[in-house]
């Protein structure tokens, strides 16, 4: 810092007086930059945990922790979730807060900078879609804008919320529920990408996430099948009965299912069994509809199997509508804060892990795209911080920590999500999180746009909850996997009192040699 600043720091702090905005953007800068190893750290850890959605525990215990060393009042277990939890700084208005995904998906294992297929743990979870560095993000951004606010006396209140299982689309509308968002005047998001950006307007679709169990007789399969009622049956033939309903559906819905239970062993008629189904569309009325379909058919099939039907819806979101004003404010802090400056390891990485996949080489990203504005065109995905979008104006940051090419929700999205790649993604994300909140504490007329603009965006559409009323949360998912891939998981932890990074841990070299 210069001395003149230095100088000029030191005057507004004497007399309890914030200095300009664009002075306090300085420094914010120049803070988030001096954590670089805080936000490395959480990036690495997070990365090794490799918890699934609802059994966060060790994530959620670690963040916690950090957010209370530096003064940040912690309240667990909040809306029914035990991995979710409030943390909260400051008094008074304005109320920004600050969320991000925590969760990871199975089958993802992946040893990071290695530019092939090679599980840390066989079969295991992992951070396939690099929601690790979503909080290194949100946290080191924090905890700079509250130093900021706690120097200059700028009133205010800052909470940060995990987005807990993310990836079952699973717990926001549990927390709107709940009442978690009703002072929070708005909230800062961010997710994992390849580019610096955001977007306003609809994105994405909605859905309903629900399971529907079956319940028949069960027999001897081979000595007397006519005693019993298979649920396997009606599994199947529901499935069937929708997958011929697809070609009356409209193009843009999207519809997928795993069996999750269908019987012990082939010489025993299954008495019970389990099919999960997504049901998405694009807006409220018509995954109503399509969820309705949905029923029906499984009502059906239960009748021509002569089995009984339940459902438990799971989980649900609206499809998301983020705020002009507020993409607007961030993204003018992007173009601030620019691109990282990649080296050629980075670069080499990417062209090897690119060359890998058989996608277009082309290394890692350095220029900012525009501003997206609606287009028209979306996408088939969800993300339930579409939840928060209908309840507070709510932006979306996509920070540029993975590398371009690999696919979403598999191994080769983690190959990144543990090196300099995602380390540099995450400090220049934090910054960006970092100055838009300090626009929203200090500049009353972009809070008064945000504002004015979400009172329009619910004018005529008002939210309300695709989940049943009274429905819990379904905290129990993804417990039996954790369970058995935890002591596994637990040898490979990073420890950063011992390893600079989670890279030098593994012994993994950066770059990666000539294959």
């Amino acid at each position: 810092m210069p001395r003149w600043v230095f100088a000029v720091t030191i005057a507004f702090a004497a007399f309890g007086q914030a200095p300009p905005l664009e002075q306090l953007k300085k420094e914010a800068v120049e803070a988030v930059e001096a954590r670089r190893e805080l936000t490395q750290q959480i990036v690495d850890s997070i990365y090794s945990f490799a918890e699934l959605g609802f059994q966060e525990f060790e994530t959620s215990a670690y963040l916690t922790a950090l957010l209370e060393k530096h003064g940040f009042q912690v309240t667990r277990g909040v809306a029914g979730m035990p991995t979710a939890f409030v943390a909260t700084w400051g008094a008074g208005k304005p109320v920004i807060g600050f969320m991000a995904d925590i969760d990871g998906l199975p089958e993802t294992s992946q040893k990071p900078g290695v530019p092939r297929h090679e599980p840390l743990v066989p079969n295991g979870p992992g951070h396939g879609e690099g929601h690790n560095a979503h909080m290194a993000v949100n946290v080191t951004a924090a905890i700079v804008v509250k130093e900021l606010m706690e120097r200059y006396k700028i009133p205010g209140t800052l909470r940060v919320y995990p987005g807990v299982a993310e990836e079952l689309l699973a717990s926001r509308t549990y927390m709107v529920l709940a009442g978690l968002f009703r002072d929070v005047d708005a909230m800062l998001s961010c997710h994992i990408s390849s580019e610096f950006s955001t977007a306003w307007g609809p994105v994405g679709s909605g859905l309903v996430s629900t399971e529907y169990t079956f319940t028949g007789r069960s027999a001897h399969a081979a000595s007397a099948p006519w005693a019993g009622r298979s649920a396997l049956d009606a599994v199947e033939l529901m499935n069937i009965g929708w997958n011929y309903r697809r070609e009356h559906l409209r193009p843009e819905h999207r519809s997928h299912y795993v069996i999750v239970e269908g019987g012990d062993q082939p010489n025993v008629v299954p008495p019970r069994a389990r099919v999960w189904y997504f049901f998405r569309e694009w807006d409220y009325e018509r995954i109503r509809e399509l969820h309705q379909i949905g029923t029906t058919i499984a009502a059906a099939a239960a009748q021509m199997t002569d089995t009984t039907m339940s459902e438990r819806v799971l989980a649900a979101t609206w499809p998301g509508h983020f705020n002009r004003p507020l993409a607007e404010a961030l993204y003018a802090n992007i173009r601030r804060v620019g691109m990282p400056q990649w080296s050629e390891a980075d670069e080499k990485l990417a062209r090897a892990a690119q060359a890998a996949l058989k996608v277009k080489v082309q290394g890692l990203r350095r220029d900012i795209p525009e501003l997206r504005a609606p287009s028209g065109e979306r996408g088939g995905g969800s993300d339930d911080i579409a939840e928060v979008s209908w309840n507070v104006p709510t932006v979306v940051l996509r920070f540029p920590g993975n590398i371009p090419g690999m696919i979403g929700h598999h191994w080769s999205s983690g190959i990144a999500m543990a090196t300099p790649i995602a380390h540099k993604g995450a400090t220049a994300g934090a910054k960006a999180q970092a100055l838009t909140a300090l626009d929203l504490l200090l500049d009353p007329d972009l809070l008064r746009r945000a504002k004015e603009y979400f009172a329009e965006q619910t004018r005529d559409i008002q939210w309300k909850s695709l989940i049943p009323e009274g429905t819990l949360p379904p905290i129990h998912l993804n417990r039996e996997k954790m369970e058995r891939f935890r002591p596994e998981l637990r040898k490979w932890r990073y420890d950063p009192s011992r390893f600079k990074t989670y890279l030098e841990q593994l012994g993994v070299p950066y770059p990666p040699p000539e294959s």
